[in-house]
């Protein structure tokens, strides 16, 4: 495409990371895939990032990016800027699910998982923002969750925690950056229980007795809380749907771009929840005068 964009994806190893990178480098963009361990952990990863590459004849590639470290962010930006002279769009994506009672994670790990979910971004953005700010244009966007305003079963709690913290900076965000030219978009998928490795992958509490104390009432439910989620999604849903978001709304116009996306084919609610809420936001801003700050597309 004429209007190609250089774009980094962060947590692109695996699930809607991979997804995306994959469906943008094919639609000409220049894509860097951020993955930490790069020689080791996610070796495979980007052994297979590169085949696909060479087999697409696209322009993608990985880069190490650690968003638990503020100088592996700082790295990945300035390796992308040195190669290629500029950012446009950046992909919030890495983040890290667990499951089990609430009680039997350890503050240390709800810890954990908000500085993957939260504080990762955060890094990313200082590392990249300056750059953007001084091209006085880019694009943020943001993978969040429809857990965040929608349905959403138990013994998720940190997880859903840590994304409805993210969506709340990237709502801040999305006015503190519009007059440097940069558009926020927040890409809300629903409950994907294949094609991710989320419920796989996910952790588990430290806390064994304080877990084993839910077993007689919930051991069941916890188990099945992938299997009641598989039940409302429609047999032809495909996770590539959220990829196919994100380069839609990557490829829009400056300033038409919309505020956010939702892909949930289970339709939890989080749609009819975030229409109103960002509704009653767009309408505060304009009683306090603040309407340069919103964009055609801020709401509903």
């Amino acid at each position: 495409m004429s209007d190609s964009k250089v774009i980094l994806v962060t947590g692109a190893s695996s699930g809607f990371g991979a997804l995306t990178v994959r469906a943008l480098a094919e639609r000409g963009h220049t894509v860097y895939g951020g993955m930490r361990a790069l020689a080791t952990r996610n070796a495979q990863a980007a052994a297979d990032l590169a085949g696909h590459a060479a087999e697409h004849a696209v322009d993608l590639q990985a880069v190490e990016l650690d968003v638990t470290r503020q100088d592996s962010a700082d790295a990945a930006v300035a390796r992308v800027v040195d190669e290629r002279g500029r950012l446009d769009v950046v992909v919030h994506n890495a983040g890290h699910m667990v499951l089990g009672p609430a009680e039997a994670f350890t503050p240390e790990q709800l810890a954990d998982v908000y500085d993957t979910n939260v504080l990762g971004t955060q890094r990313v953005n200082r590392a990249a923002l300056p750059r953007l700010r001084a091209q006085g244009q880019g694009h943020v966007v943001w993978i969040g969750s429809s857990s965040t305003r929608g349905g959403c079963p138990p013994f998720l709690a940190p997880y859903f925690a840590a994304k409805a913290a993210m969506d709340a900076l990237a709502v801040s965000y999305a006015a503190e950056l519009i007059r440097f030219g940069i558009d926020t978009s927040i890409v809300v998928p629903g409950a994907f229980t294949s094609g991710t490795n989320h419920f796989a992958h996910a952790g588990s509490p430290a806390d064994a007795e304080r877990a084993a104390a839910y077993d007689a009432r919930y051991k069941a439910l916890m188990d099945d809380v992938n299997v009641r989620l598989a039940g409302l999604i429609p047999p032809d849903a495909d996770v590539a749907e959220v990829a196919e978001a994100v380069v839609r709304t990557v490829e829009l116009p400056p300033g038409r771009r919309p505020f956010r996306v939702h892909v949930d084919p289970s339709r939890d609610g989080s749609e009819v929840v975030s229409a109103v809420a960002d509704r009653v936001r767009a309408e505060f801003f304009r009683r306090v005068g603040l309407d340069d700050l919103l964009t055609s597309a801020s709401s509903l």
